[in-house]
Order: structure tokens, then C-alpha cells, then sequence
């Protein structure tokens, strides 16, 4: 397994047989452990790319666990078993016969399965793909994803009962930056809607993953060419959120089919990149330490400085909210963020 070192932000290789005692010193730690990268494609020694199956932070499982408030005796679906580890403390709570699992890598269902029978947990395991829930053992009381989605689908709500609780680690393409969508199914059935918990960041569901935009595709290989050029007082704090998670958060509820991505400072320059997801539309800003405006180019159908800056000036007219007054409806028609309740919502 590979633990987070909380000091220096990497992940290191740690060998059961090789060191059993930091090994179990890590399992009983309270950092995230990646279990698999790449989706099983690497050595199974040293780190790989990108990190696809893991144990999460305990004390954010806690967290998550408490917002979903689950009862003894409910039925609970979760969306991805990874080790098992969520899925026995769910049925420590409700019972192993109450608890399905949905895993959409056959190894890794296989292991978790495994993990719970040694521990008479029998658990059901189901190797599927969890986008699609498992009607077969609805009506759930509660749906809990242990993934980052940017879309829930509306099955999930069909599967839980009226009154039924839906947690998710939910964000935008824009960024990195989830939080968790507490949302509770109507009455009759028909939407989903709740609150914004807390700031989250999971690996997202293999079906919802970006394919990142390739700069060369939007960019003209000399560099600028004939983009608009204007300028912005607008700090680089600001933007990037100044250790916050909540500017690109907000910034991604407003300007729908954008990535963007902040080059590393060299010499105290920092670009920021904006790409569309819709057509080849771009933007950059660049940031230069000491100077009070930063120089902007932007290209394509779509002015997508112009947007992002228009989102960051309706956070900062609002009072800046924070995660908890944002909240998310789920219809068949598809998801609308609001803020301060589902009355002023917006199509994402």
C-alpha cells in the first residue's frame, strides 16, 4: 500500500511483509492510503500516475458517515467498495445483510468481498458499474458514493425511498475542489435536493473521468497570435483562493464546460490556463509578483476570462458563502446549484 505522507505530500511504498509494523501503523493511521494506480496497470512497488482505488482519511470517513446518518436496520447502497473498510462499518451499524456494494474493478470488488468474509461481514459485493446503482436490492434508505462525481444519476434517486438520503463528493470539471451533496429524495419521488456539507476530494467515478484539454489543440503553437488582449486587477489570491477550496468551487457552479489549470511560479510569473470543454475557446492570465494588473488573452467563440471574472464578482456581491449555503437538485431533466435553497437555482 502506498500512505500519504502528510509532511512532504507524496505517497510512499509500504511492504506488509517487509515492515509489518509500519504497516499496521500506517492502517491504524489517520491518512489516506492508495491500495491501486493506474486501475491496476503498474509494478505494484513504486507509486504509478494516477491513483484509481484507495482507504480514505478515517476521520473523513467519520465525517461522511455522520452526514449520512445512517439508522440500524436501513438499507444501504454504497458506489464503490474499494477495500471494504466503509462498507463493514456500514454493516457494523445495520447489518452485513442490509450493506450492497457496488465495484466496477474485478479485483478490487474480489479483494473487498474477500476482506469482508474474513471478518464475517458477508457483505454483498457486486462487480457492476455503480453509475447504474443495483435495482435489485432497492428501495435503500440511504446511497452513499465513496467517489467524485460531476453528474448523479437520476437512478440513484429512483432507488431510494421518499425521504431516502443521497451523499456524494460532487464537484465541476473546472477544478479539482468537491464537497459533499447531502441531498433527500421528495416525497413523491421526483428530484433530490440538499445542502453542501464539507470540502472533499476523491479519485472520480472511471466513467465521469476528464480527458484533460491538450494546450497545442487550443493554442496557437506561436504563442498569443491575434487573441483579445486586456488586463485585470484581480489578484492571483483571489483567483486561485488563497488556500481556500471555495473561489474555484463557486467559480466552477458558474461558468459551466471550463478547465483551468495554474502553471508553476517561475521567476515570479504564473500563467493561468482556461480551456472550454465545448469548443476550442482559451484564456490565460498571467500573474507577475509586484505589479497591480495582470496581463489577459483570450480566444474563441466563448470569452471565458470574461465569465470567470463575472462568477468571481457574484461570489464576492454574495459575501463570499461558504460550502453550506450552496446546494444541488437532482431531476430527470438533469442537476441546478442554488444558493441559499433550491428557489434561485441554475442549470449546471
Amino acid at each position: 500500500m502506498w500512505p500519504h505522507d502528510m509532511e512532504t505530500g507524496r505517497s510512499v511504498a509500504v511492504v506488509k511483509s517487509e515492515d509489518p509494523a509500519a504497516w499496521y501503523a500506517y492502517a491504524d493511521s489517520n491518512v489516506p492510503i492508495v491500495t491501486q494506480w493506474d486501475d491496476g496497470d503498474h509494478d505494484g512497488v513504486s507509486p504509478g500516475t494516477v491513483f484509481t482505488s484507495s482507504s480514505s482519511m478515517p476521520s473523513l470517513v467519520f465525517s461522511m458517515l455522520a452526514d449520512l446518518d445512517v439508522r440500524p436496520a436501513q438499507r444501504v447502497l454504497e458506489i464503490g467498495a474499494g477495500t471494504g473498510w466503509n462498507a463493514a462499518l456500514l454493516a457494523h451499524r445495520v447489518g452485513a445483510e442490509n450493506v450492497v456494494t457496488v465495484e466496477l474493478d474485478s479485483t478490487v470488488a474480489l479483494s473487498a468481498r474477500a476482506a469482508l468474509e474474513r471478518v464475517g461481514l458477508p457483505v454483498h459485493v457486486v462487480h457492476g458499474d455503480g453509475f447504474l446503482g443495483y435495482p435489485e436490492g432497492a428501495p435503500y434508505d440511504r446511497i452513499i458514493a465513496t467517489c467524485g462525481l460531476r453528474s448523479i444519476p437520476f437512478a440513484w434517486v429512483e432507488q431510494t425511498r421518499p425521504g431516502g438520503v443521497i451523499l456524494v463528493p460532487w464537484g465541476t470539471y473546472y477544478g479539482f475542489t468537491e464537497a459533499t451533496a447531502r441531498i433527500v429524495v421528495a416525497e413523491d419521488g421526483a428530484s433530490a435536493s440538499g445542502p453542501f456539507t464539507r470540502p472533499v476530494n476523491f479519485m472520480r467515478m472511471r466513467s465521469q473521468r476528464l480527458s484533460w484539454p491538450e494546450h497545442a489543440a487550443y493554442v496557437p503553437a506561436e504563442g498569443t497570435g491575434d487573441a483579445e488582449k486586456t488586463s485585470t486587477t484581480i489578484t492571483e489570491a483571489e483567483l486561485l483562493g488563497g488556500g481556500s477550496d471555495i473561489v474555484g468551487f463557486v467559480v466552477g457552479l458558474r461558468v459551466r464546460d471550463c478547465v483551468h489549470t495554474a502553471d508553476r511560479k517561475r521567476d515570479g510569473t504564473r500563467p493561468v490556463w482556461f480551456y472550454g470543454l465545448s469548443d476550442r475557446s482559451w484564456a490565460v492570465v498571467i500573474f507577475r509578483d509586484g505589479r497591480p494588473e495582470a496581463r489577459v488573452y483570450q480566444s474563441g467563440p466563448r470569452r471565458l476570462w470574461d465569465e470567470v471574472r463575472e462568477a468571481y464578482d457574484w461570489y464576492v456581491e454574495r459575501g463570499k458563502p461558504e460550502f453550506g449555503r450552496f446546494g444541488l437538485t437532482v431531476t430527470p431533466e438533469g442537476q441546478r446549484a442554488w444558493l441559499d435553497g433550491p428557489a434561485d437555482s441554475w442549470p449546471l
